[in-house]
């Protein structure tokens, strides 16, 4: 995130930067002067090609985004992940244009950074972290994770990985102890008065059980966890905050072994996990 808060900070400066009209450009027709006043026309969004940071900004609003560098021989991922990034500006697009008139009392922001957390000749994960704030306290939380088969030029979703159902709920109960004894840990760490342990730990609880209910969706973002040979050994599943927590508990994850899942893998990946 620290690179999509550089691109916002230099943004802000480049704004505070500009320089005064002199004297002879104050004496421009008034054409010119509201043509200068205007708002510039939105930026064109690129399709394909190279993936470039984006950083915008405007009274209303400002956005920073920041690519991974060495995916260019991988055009279908990149167009993936330009996807996810133009239809996370889209939605806050909408939102200043709802505003009208009105001026927000903070800047609405998009801030999104991909980076490339694995790459293998099998597999490329690229992970995607930020938020988008349209008002209220926080921004909504913006998480995913695209497993991409280099071979097949294709992305690995939950759904083709493991299309058993029944391998969703063996998941879940795995996933659900895991979040559980995170939650109690954090409970003790944050010194919870004993008379309210219960309540706390009860009401992560049925976060959790309606976080990781055996339907795919709730384990969409993933990454695999790979041994030395390059094998998949266990499932890093990622949860954003509010699907298993609190805001205030951030992004959780939590893996689950191989063994636990393999009898659910399609049969066309099972050769990339460890056996």
């Amino acid at each position: 995130m620290n690179a999509v808060r550089g691109l916002l900070v230099l943004a802000v400066l480049a704004g505070c930067t500009q320089r005064e009209p002199t004297t002879a450009e104050s004496a421009q027709p008034a054409a010119d002067a509201a043509a200068a006043a205007a708002p510039p026309a939105e930026p064109v969004l690129v399709q394909s090609g190279p993936l470039e940071d984006v950083i915008e900004h405007a009274p209303a609003y400002m956005v920073g985004i920041s690519y991974p560098r060495g995916l260019d021989a991988f055009p279908e991922l990149t167009a993936l992940i330009r996807s996810y990034a133009q239809a996370a500006r889209t939605e806050l697009m909408e939102a200043v244009s709802g505003l009208g008139n009105d001026k927000p009392a903070a800047p609405y922001e998009l801030s999104l950074a991909f980076e490339t957390v694995l790459q293998t000749p099998d597999l490329i994960v690229v992970s995607a972290d930020g938020s988008r704030y349209t008002g209220g306290a926080h921004g909504e939380p913006l998480v995913a994770r695209f497993v991409w088969l280099v071979k097949e030029r294709k992305q690995l979703t939950a759904q083709a990985l493991i299309p058993d159902p029944a391998g969703w709920e063996r998941i879940g109960r795995e996933v659900a102890v895991q979040l559980h004894n995170a939650a109690s840990q954090r409970v003790e760490a944050d010194r919870v008065p004993v008379e309210e342990q219960a309540e706390q730990l009860a009401s992560a609880d049925r976060m959790i059980a309606e976080g990781t209910a055996a339907q795919v969706d709730n384990f969409a973002q993933f990454v695999p966890v790979l041994n030395p040979a390059g094998q998949i050994t266990a499932l890093r599943f990622v949860f954003p905050p509010y699907q298993v927590g609190p805001y205030s508990d951030g992004t959780q994850t939590a893996e689950v072994a191989a063994s636990t899942v393999l009898a659910s893998v399609a049969p066309e990946y099972v050769h990339l996990f460890a056996r």
